[in-house]
């Protein structure tokens, strides 16, 4: 493998990583928001910000809208036919056919993708017409609207702020959010001479690997710790450069709030590392793809609630937004930013959110991990029966669908947390300190002892043997 396929490929990675974090799921995240809040005011939330295309342009798009349907309908036939060609292949044991089970398979991948594209622009066409030229896309233009905003708008500072103080804030607040996922895995090893085969399920393969992830290194899941602590520094700082009182005490309750819920967070983790007898993050997915996932380990599971807990509240998202709490502090230590200055902080607190649901995904969600995928392809089986069948997969098809997956998972966790936000209300301080020193750090301490005891007695080993078996 040579140096410069490894800067690509890293680089590639990279984008990827920004593209995810910062270019899709921050601004979606807060569409969202949006949207929810205007479904409980009842109100017609974000429709304002809109391209409108000329007269010409929509009459083309609506003569386009028949074709459009009716060719999707014919691919979405021959995705039928595949998938019905796969069964009956499957069920034979056998293949009669001229075509390849690699071929079918693709083809299902392949026709189904453009079906459901071609639906879906259909729609899209359809709405553009019904709102006469004008492309809202249900508001997710919004976001790039409020980015735009952001970069024009007067960047004020405060005449007695620490300038210097006061504009590393938000750097010091966003870039380690995004650093984090440098040793997030986000799919198994890539290899690179073998992408169009269908790999063997077990044994080495020679040849150059691509790793899945930003960066490989023996302390994964502490350089997660360490970088994310940092931001700590950028809300106590911002507050503090200010020279707002409201400011300040946002900063103060920040800082002590974020201090107080690492310390829960680290802890409980530590029931993963014994479990998992790693500090790598890949190598925790990989355990849970040869044995099971993390959250049915019966103490994992609790360190899985405790965990989440803390994360929402390290993030400082609802019900946990004492920092920012508008009815207290006006804006808390946000209170004198404008500009991308306050951009940075607002899509920084949405890029925690990204982080720690990519990280709890892959700590306790299996990762990457698809239940019935293997290297070689799907193998699908019933508990207690021999009878199943398989789909062989070539290792380019593997890959994407476990990274299209573990997006998936990160979806799913973001969503509770908005549902979260939406359903309960804001702590009092001191109920939110009582909650970390007096309910999930004890919680989590007596969590590494019944994982000790878990372990040493032998459990671990009969109730991971019992799951296999299971499944």
């Amino acid at each position: 493998m040579t140096t410069t396929f490894l800067v690509v490929s890293s680089l590639v990675k990279v984008l990827v990583v920004l593209v995810i974090t910062v270019g899709t799921f921050a601004p979606i995240i807060i569409w969202a928001e949006r949207r929810q809040s205007a479904m409980i005011q009842d109100r017609l939330g974000p429709s304002r910000a809109a391209i409108t295309l000329p007269a010409s342009a929509v009459a083309f798009i609506d003569r386009a809208r028949l074709p459009m349907w009716r060719l999707a309908a014919l691919t979405g036939i021959v995705a039928i036919v595949a998938l019905l060609t796969l069964t009956f292949v499957a069920i034979k044991g056998s293949n009669p056919l001229p075509l390849s089970t690699s071929a079918l398979t693709a083809a299902l991948v392949g026709f189904g993708a453009a079906s459901v594209l071609l639906r879906v622009g259909y729609g899209v066409h359809g709405m553009i017409v019904r709102n006469s030229g004008k492309i809202m896309l249900l508001g997710l233009l919004h976001p790039l609207a409020d980015a735009l905003k952001f970069i024009f708008k007067e960047d004020f500072v405060p005449p007695k702020a620490d300038k210097l103080l006061f504009s590393a804030g938000p750097i010091i607040a966003l870039i380690p959010a995004i650093a984090a996922f440098a040793v997030i895995p986000f799919a198994s090893s890539l290899h690179w001479d073998y992408l169009n085969q269908v790999l063997p399920r077990t044994g080495e393969i020679a040849g150059p690997v691509v790793l899945m992830q930003v960066a490989s290194i023996n302390v994964g899941i502490l350089f997660i710790f360490a970088i994310a602590s940092t931001g700590i520094i950028g809300a106590a700082v911002s507050g503090y450069a200010s020279d707002n009182k409201y400011s300040l005490l946002g900063g103060i309750r920040a800082a002590s709030q974020m201090v107080s819920y690492e310390v829960v967070l680290g802890l409980t983790l530590v029931p993963a590392f014994m479990v998992y007898a790693s500090l790598r993050l890949e190598d925790m997915a990989m355990w849970q793809y040869d044995h099971m996932w993390g959250i049915f380990v019966p103490p994992l599971t609790l360190a899985a609630i405790n965990f989440f807990v803390a994360a929402v509240a390290e993030t400082k998202r609802v019900p946990f937004d004492l920092p920012e709490g508008e009815s207290e502090l006006v804006g808390g230590y946000l209170t004198e930013y404008s500009g991308m200055k306050f951009g940075m902080f607002f899509m920084g607190e949405f890029v925690e959110v990204v982080s720690l649901a990519a990280l709890a995904s892959v700590i306790f969600l299996g990762g990457w991990d698809v239940p019935f995928l293997y290297r070689d392809g799907f193998e699908f089986s019933l508990p207690f029966v021999s009878a199943g069948f398989s789909v062989p997969l070539v290792h380019w098809l593997v890959v994407a669908i476990q990274f299209v997956v573990f997006l998936f998972k990160i979806v799913v966790l973001i969503w509770f947390q908005l549902m979260i936000r939406w359903t309960l209300p804001r702590f009092r301080y001191d109920q939110l300190m009582s909650l970390c020193w007096k309910g999930l750090l004890p919680v989590s301490l007596l969590n590494i002892l019944v994982i000790g005891a878990f372990i040493l007695s032998g459990w671990l080993d009969g109730w991971v043997g019992f799951f296999e078996k299971l499944f």
